[in-house]
């Protein structure tokens, strides 16, 4: 297995994910970063830093130019950073002194590196985005088809009252809607453009530094931040979090899916693979296990690439190589996060029978919240001695293995104990479902 399972050719299927990956390919860099170069050249060449024939040239040059990463190996390896291998084979490729002597005119390496990543950052949350939206959506529909669906909830793992499955759908659905709204800001703070020299004074560039840094900008459809940031990582900071809390939400539907689909306590079936080389009884449920196990690796490495914030002073080589070895591992991991969530939804059936059942569990014990409340109403009781009165109900089914309605109803004649406790069984549990649906965009207000 490689060091990394996502570029394992026999791993990749189940922990990768080849659509996020791309963009972090040697290929996709080393392509960002000539047209950062060009772009540059451009800028330079229209505000007069450099001579504009200069400029045009290097621009067609980039048009044309295919750089293997293989010949920039051994230099990125002497020189802890691909851009001076990259400059000088552009340069030699360019085959025009006179011109290529502008290629990358007072800039440094991480101007570079840090604007092209932020081009392909963009690709990446597009693409998130729109799995986002569509796994909201498929969200949406089972909490509406399943709203009124009574199941029982578990606290400690233990049943406590009863909730409906849609409820429980809205549920995995709602910190979504957030993730979702806050991916505005995230672009803001994550798709800068970086132009700020060897030490962040842009002195190369003379008094047209901050125009250049704005023009570069603009002709990249990046945002501009006024400044030079070098060493403020904020921007991957919040990236990192914003995948923690993605890799949180789901994982803890993944977490929920593991326990819905357990052996003698299934409540719902996920359609599709999971053979065991050995049982041939079981349907292991995979996406949800690797969903877990990919939102633990996620969180973890967002904890590494957040300290990866901690640079010493103008540049941190240390704390920059930390990011690379973190960053494209962590958006490969929230990738196919948000693939296995949408394969589990699509593939997953309630069964109604066995929530039924589930909730009839010990007698139906788990009613004995709402038999406490009616009990207070109808029978009068003080609540207190309502609820001790129902404790002793419940043990008195266990033992004697016999519904709770039945003994409440020898204990209290004369009340439709049946319909008093239905009457309080789901609460709000299907107004919530129906309310994640609307805010899903799966039903109309009204």
């Amino acid at each position: 297995m490689p060091a990394a399972p996502a570029d394992s050719v026999l791993f990749s299927g189940l922990l990768g994910d080849a659509e996020t990956a791309r963009f972090f390919t040697d290929e996709a860099s080393l392509a960002a970063m000539i047209r950062v170069e060009a772009a540059l050249a451009q800028v330079q060449g229209r505000l007069g830093t450099i001579p504009a024939a200069s400029a045009e040239a290097i621009a067609a040059a980039c048009a044309e130019m295919r750089l293997s990463p293989a010949d920039l190996a051994a230099a990125t390896a002497e020189n802890g950073v691909p851009v001076p291998g990259l400059v000088s084979a552009m340069r030699k490729a360019m085959g025009q002194p006179n011109h290529a002597q502008y290629l990358h005119w007072g800039a440094t390496s991480q101007d570079v590196m840090d604007t092209a990543l932020a081009l392909r950052l963009r690709e990446v949350l597009d693409l998130w985005e729109t799995r986002l939206r569509g796994l909201i959506a498929c969200l949406g529909v089972m909490a509406q088809a399943e709203a009124a669906q009574p199941m029982a909830a578990r606290t400690y793992g233990q049943l406590a009252t009863p909730t409906s499955f849609g409820a429980v759908v809205a549920g995995w659905g709602w910190p979504l809607l957030d993730h979702l709204r806050d991916l505005g800001r995230l672009r803001r703070a994550v798709l800068c453009v970086s132009l700020s020299g060897a030490a962040g004074t842009l002195s190369a560039m003379g008094p047209q530094g901050a125009q250049i840094r704005a023009g570069l900008a603009e002709a990249l459809a990046l945002h501009d931040r006024g400044h030079s940031w070098h060493s403020d990582r904020a921007g991957t900071g919040a990236l990192a979090g914003w995948i923690a809390g993605l890799a949180a939400s789901l994982g803890k539907m993944g977490e929920d899916l593991l326990l819905l689909t357990q052996s003698g306590l299934a409540l719902v079936v996920i359609s599709g693979g999971g053979a065991s080389s050995t049982m041939p009884q079981k349907q292991n449920p995979v996406a949800p296990s690797a969903l877990v196990a990919l939102a633990r690796h996620a969180i973890g490495l967002s904890a590494v690439l957040t300290g990866a914030g901690l640079h010493r002073q103008q540049r941190d080589g240390a704390a920059w190589f930390t990011e690379w070895l973190t960053l494209p591992q962590i958006c490969i991991d929230a990738g196919r996060i948000l693939q296995l969530a949408a394969d589990a939804t699509a593939r997953l059936t309630p069964l109604p029978e066995a929530m039924r059942a589930d909730l009839e569990a010990d007698g139906g014990v788990i009613h004995a919240e709402a038999l406490t409340f009616a009990l207070t109403e109808a029978a009068g009781l003080p609540r207190p001695e309502a609820a001790a009165q129902v404790k002793d109900l419940c043990a008195r089914a266990k033992a004697a293995r016999r519904p709770l309605l039945a003994e409440v109803a020898e204990a209290f004649p004369g009340h439709d104990w049946t319909a008093l406790v239905a009457a309080r069984t789901l609460g709000e549990a299907p107004a919530e479902a129906r309310a994640f649906a609307r805010a899903a965009g799966v039903l109309k207000e009204g």
